[in-house]
């Protein structure tokens, strides 16, 4: 039995209620009457320990148009109750990969798998428990959110009781009465993120969900994100935001011209490629010289400045010989800084190195 207190999204007050894993009960709100929906998610902590179980399975996929191979022999596994993020430049194959895990095009080969169901055999199945934003949301110009919702309810054939509570979660409750039609890109994309969560699906698959966003807009949605996967739902994003995916994700695959560059954590990626941290050294009185010191001091591969910032690529064991040398040259250290790697940089080698650069 799980106990969980949660917040009424209308008037904040809070409801503690009981339930099984993988439980839906519907709720009224005991100060305001909103109605609700909620479904005790199984444990997080044993979801991602258990390696073994992956919610989606993509082996050897491949599509070809005409003459132009859009995925290419593209295979990975996403474990249950993570956040798996896809990433690559726009035109890598990420949109079509989706598409073809979603069985919405047919496929030259490869085998996908949702939840154990064969996506071919038995695609109705598999996309039951399946939330999925489309990397252009559409809807109805001339309908409010709260009727777009509703529409959904009934194709979904779920409650329409929990519209008003899903509008006011993406924050859009003071736009309920409005037309989408008038929607800015951002409040149309939380409405897709309102939409995708009806019925409160294990499973989540966003394409490009803050692309072209705002500031304000891509904070929103990397909440909603995190919120979905700390109630148990495994998550699949596409992106070519690179600080999106560091940010969010348990793992990343890498994919450029249709083919899997690299797949691991983002930390894992950057053990692999090697790529070292940077220290940003303060100098009073540098004026962007390099000291000849540090040019030809062994472990050290790269050094540039810029004003009175010295900015040194080294292996962490080298870190005190430089500022062991760069005090023995008489120079006055006023602050460091260590500056560890990050995806940009392991997507940048990874796709140089796929392109036969270095």
């Amino acid at each position: 039995m799980i106990t969980k207190t949660i917040m009424c999204p209308h008037c904040k007050n809070k409801v503690t209620i009981q339930g099984n894993p993988g439980e839906k009960t519907y709720i009224i709100c005991p100060k305001c009457n909103t109605k609700g929906v909620f479904t005790f998610p199984e444990e997080k902590s044993e979801l991602k320990t258990t390696t073994t179980s992956f919610t989606i399975e993509v082996d050897g996929l491949t599509k070809i148009y005409k003459d132009v191979t859009a995925v290419n022999d593209l295979s990975f596994n996403i474990r249950t109750g993570e956040i798996f993020g896809l990433l690559g430049p726009n035109g890598a194959g990420k949109t079509t990969a989706i598409k073809a895990i979603l069985s919405l095009i047919h496929v030259n080969s490869g085998k996908i798998k949702i939840n154990g169901f064969d996506i071919k055999k038995d695609g109705i199945e598999a996309r039951k428990s399946v939330g999925y934003l489309p990397e252009r949301v559409a809807f109805y110009d001339n309908l409010t959110p709260l009727q777009t919702l509703n529409f959904f309810c009934e194709l979904r054939g779920d409650d329409k009781s929990v519209a008003k509570p899903l509008i006011s979660e993406v924050g859009l409750e003071e736009a309920i009465d409005r037309k989408v039609g008038t929607f800015s890109k951002g409040m149309v994309q939380l409405l897709g993120v309102a939409q995708v969560m009806i019925g409160n699906p294990p499973v989540y698959i966003l394409d490009e969900p803050m692309a072209g966003l705002d500031a304000r807009w891509v904070k929103t949605i990397r909440e909603k994100i995190k919120m979905l996967n700390e109630q148990g739902a495994t998550v699949l994003f596409s992106s070519h935001i690179l600080t999106e995916v560091e940010n969010l994700c348990d793992r990343v695959a890498i994919i450029d011209k249709g083919k899997l560059i690299a797949e691991d954590t983002v930390a894992n990626l950057n053990k692999y490629l090697k790529i070292k941290p940077r220290l940003e050294i303060s100098i009073p009185g540098l004026n962007g010289k390099i000291p000849e010191e540090i040019k030809g001091l062994k472990g050290v591969e790269a050094v540039d400045a810029k004003d009175d910032t010295l900015f040194v690529t080294c292996e962490s064991s080298v870190r005190s010989r430089v500022i062991a040398t760069l005090e023995e040259a008489g120079l006055k250290i006023d602050n460091i800084k260590t500056i560890e790697p990050s995806l940009e940089e392991a997507f940048v080698k990874l796709i140089s190195q796929d392109k036969g650069g270095a």
